[in-house]
């Protein structure tokens, strides 16, 4: 057992360098305007599915659009995918939100403005 978990960590690494290099080199799509940082994959046991996850940064417009030129690269993907990592039969391949980057950049502006004291009295920033 503990073999094919380790294969299924491995495959997502794959993936997640062919779809790293592909958006970073090769996207052509004017929808995918926007900043995309590829933060992680997961894929199924049976590897036929995997999320990838991306961070955008951008307005909500840039991501919503970012975000439909994502799911409409996602069958070439996964013809690359299965190509570059000659698998029988390449995982379906659909793009989750990760917030972690945004989130992680709110907490730093919230910790800047309690230095410099510029935190609302009720210290309510919608966190």
């Amino acid at each position: 057992m503990a073999t094919e978990h380790r294969r299924g960590d491995r495959v997502a690494a794959a993936i997640r360098e062919v779809v790293a290099t592909f958006l970073a080199e090769e996207a052509k799509d004017p929808r995918i305007t926007s900043f995309v940082t590829v933060t992680g994959v997961e894929v199924t046991r049976d590897l036929r599915h995997a999320k990838v996850f991306v961070s955008v940064m951008g307005s909500d417009a840039e991501r919503a659009k970012t975000f439909e030129g994502l799911a409409s690269v996602a069958s070439f993907l996964r013809a690359r995918v299965g190509q570059s990592l000659r698998l029988r039969l390449a995982p379906e391949i659909s793009f989750k939100p990760d917030e972690s980057v945004a989130h992680a950049a709110h907490i730093e502006n919230l910790l800047s403005k309690i230095k410099e004291g510029t935190l609302p009295p009720d210290g309510d920033s919608n966190v």
